[in-house]
Parts: structure tokens; sequence; C-alpha cells
């Protein structure tokens, strides 16, 4: 509540291109349709500060190394700023470990990822109940995110009588890696 305001614009503005990098990160990963509007938009957004690093590392399939790489990144000067400008951590800031500040950019990225999943896995449950033929962007863009991991889950379990439950086993294992990745920054 009695927050900073840079602190709190500094967090907002690191937290939302964060986001939306590794938000093209997945949708890269999950070979969405690059013509839905949503996905274009993520995609012009981002692609001043990837496009730089894509010259050298080219992306390989639907992997892209690039992309990941300024996620975590933007996350690290985020994370780096937030230190430095905290009234908490100002008598500690010159002294940030790098490698620790690295682990936190990492696992920090990795909680955005799965955070997204989670999210989409849960629109695409809603989605599949309420208009599970719509047209509309954002729900084929978390429906063609959501497929790839929903099918590889679906070889484990596959459907009951018409019950698809790739989803609760996708929401348990996010929760379970999200709270191991809690754990082991706290540690």
């Amino acid at each position: 509540m009695g927050q900073d305001p840079i602190t709190l614009i500094i967090s907002l503005v690191g937290g939302i291109f964060s986001f939306l990098l590794v938000m093209r990160f997945a949708l890269q990963l999950s070979q969405t349709d690059y013509y839905n509007p949503i996905a274009q938009s993520v995609v012009r957004l981002t692609q001043p500060v990837v496009s730089p690093l894509q010259r050298v590392l080219r992306p390989k399939g639907r992997f892209d190394i690039a992309t990941l790489i300024v996620a975590i990144a933007v996350k690290a000067v985020a994370i780096l700023l937030l230190v430095q400008f905290s009234p908490l951590f100002a008598a500690n800031a010159d002294s940030i470990n790098p490698l620790h500040l690295m682990i936190f950019a990492l696992t920090g990225t990795l909680d955005t990822l799965l955070t997204i999943y989670f999210w989409a896995s849960l629109g695409a449950v809603i989605i599949s109940w309420v208009a599970p033929d719509s047209y509309h962007p954002a729900p084929q863009l978390l429906l063609q995110l959501t497929e790839p991991l929903f099918a590889l889950v679906r070889k484990v379990i596959p459907p009951i009588g018409g019950l698809d439950l790739s989803p609760i086993l996708i929401f348990l294992l996010i929760q379970i890696v999200q709270g191991y990745l809690k754990a082991f920054v706290i540690i």
C-alpha cells in the first residue's frame, strides 16, 4: 500500500515487459497462429528488443533462445533497479551477488511462464464449456497455446468417457513446480 512510486513504476514496467517477452516465447513454443492479432501485437511490442539478439541466435524450430535470454535479462534489470531504488535494500545495493541476481531472474522468468500456462489452461477449459467454437482471436490464441501441452498430457492420461482430465494434471504440476521454485528462492 505505501510503496514508493519509483519502485512501483519499475516493478510495473519490468513485470509487463517481462510478461510480454515470456508470452512471445510461449506463443512461439506452441506454434500459435502468427496471423492472430493478439500474437502479432505481442511480436510487434517485443521485436525491437529481441531482433538484435535474434540476428546472432537464430530460433531453432519452435525454440527461440534469444527471446528467452532477453526475458531473463529484463527480469534481472528490473530486480537490480528495484534493489537499487528500494529504501529497504539501499544499504546493501552495492553488494549484489550477480549469481543470485541471475538465479532470481531465471526463477522469476520460469514462474512467469508457468503462470501464463496456468491461466491459459484455465481459460481454455472455461472456453471449452462456454464457447467451444468461438472464432474470436483471444479464445483461439488460448486454445492454440494450450493444445500442445494438453496433447502431451493426454498421452499419459487419455480422456475418460469424453472427459479430458489433462488440465487437472497440468494445474497440479504447475502448482508443484511453482511451490518448489518459491521454496528454492527463499533458501
